[in-house]
């Protein structure tokens, strides 16, 4: 998801405990507030904001909880001036719809929907327009819409000002935890790959892992390692962030993000060689694999382990730049080996992924210094 920083799958149960504990606070203290300020009896709408805002990226609060605020104002403007021009729905008879309030909700409606629009920002239009307008259209009570207001006000500063104090995460140490383990998964789905190649011809489509998940989790973290570095230049007592992330890790980011797009590439075209030359293909459909295509899967998977060496050990960081490059011309040896013994256009095109990723990792070496 874009905007999430790159984190594992599967949160550890402390840091899902302190997200819930975060997100409770951020809640209630708002809540508490506007009742002791008197807004209503049921604030409700200074503790949404917590609920929507708060994410795993919490120094996104800031963008989030001006986008929500603003959405709210043009929704309580709208309806205010709709309601002030027709009749409320609370003129309404309860045995019958009358044209005027029939009239009242479709001018609320298409407001919402050009504001909500209008305000098209972040590759998304601002819901809050359209939620804001009808839920103080169905609530026409005297002071209801500024009440939302000053509620919607508090509980989206609670959530800005507090939620990024409360165990506050390192986006540079939670982009290192994504970036090792997307390393681990990684290593685990070419590894399944290169065992089913070695064990005699193509795994069948369905045999494969499915890994569209995965090729994202490498830009998602990039995304949020830049996010990250330009706020290092807002105050530094709000952030709590570093001064500056681990050596190399950007440099490994954008590797991860440049080769998960090859290897997603070479794994891809395996799959739409599987469901073609594959075993399950129905009797007269399309003529049979050529000879010999067996033999050349089998000797891709050792290509397919050096592959998988050679990233692994240029993601890990830390690693000596002799090492890695050793992999690496071990992966390009049996590159070229493959390509003399098997000089079909097919394979071509199967190792073109591996290729790229070869080249990628090639110029990651040759910049590290």
């Amino acid at each position: 998801m874009p905007g999430t920083v790159a984190v594992p799958h599967d949160p550890p149960p402390r840091a899902r405990l302190r997200s819930a504990t975060r997100l409770a606070v951020c809640a209630a203290v708002p809540w508490f507030l506007c009742l002791w300020w008197g807004t209503s009896t049921v604030p409700v709408p200074a503790a949404l904001p917590a609920v929507l805002i708060l994410r795993e990226d919490v120094y996104a609060a800031p963008r989030l909880g001006w986008n929500r605020l603003v959405g709210v104002v043009v929704g309580v403007a709208l309806t205010t001036l709709v309601l002030h021009w027709l009749p409320p729905p609370s003129a309404s008879s309860v045995t019958s719809v009358p044209a005027a309030a029939s009239v009242s909700f479709l001018a609320v409606l298409a407001c919402g929907c050009a504001g909500m629009y209008l305000m098209y920002q972040g590759g998304a239009p601002n819901q809050q327009v359209l939620v804001t307008a009808l839920v103080i259209y169905a609530t026409a009570l005297p002071g209801y819409a500024l009440a939302r207001l000053v509620e919607s006000a508090v509980g989206i500063a609670t959530v800005v000002l507090l939620g990024p104090l409360l165990w506050p995460p390192d986006p540079y140490r939670s982009a290192a935890a994504g970036l090792d383990a997307y390393r681990s998964e990684l290593g685990g789905l070419l590894g399944t790959v290169a065992a089913r190649l070695g064990a005699g011809g193509p795994p069948t489509a369905q045999g494969l892992p499915e890994d569209a998940e995965l090729w994202l989790r490498p830009r998602n973290g990039l995304a949020a390692y830049e996010r990250a570095a330009r706020r290092t230049r807002l105050p530094r007592l709000y952030l709590r962030t570093p001064k500056r992330p681990p050596d190399g890790l950007e440099e490994r980011l954008r590797l991860a993000a440049r080769t998960s797009l090859t290897l997603q590439y070479f794994t891809q075209e395996l799959r739409e060689r599987a469901r073609t030359d594959g075993p399950a293909r129905p009797s007269g459909s399309a003529p049979a694999a050529p000879p010999g295509s067996d033999t050349a899967l089998r000797d891709l998977a050792p290509l397919v382990r050096a592959t998988a060496r050679t990233v692994d050990a240029a993601l890990r960081g830390g690693e000596d730049r002799a090492t890695v490059a050793a992999d690496l011309e071990r992966a390009r040896g049996l590159d070229l080996a493959h390509r003399a013994a098997h000089p079909t256009r097919h394979d071509a095109v199967l190792r073109a992924g591996l290729h790229l990723t070869h080249e990628a990792v090639g110029d990651h070496v040759s910049a590290r210094p």
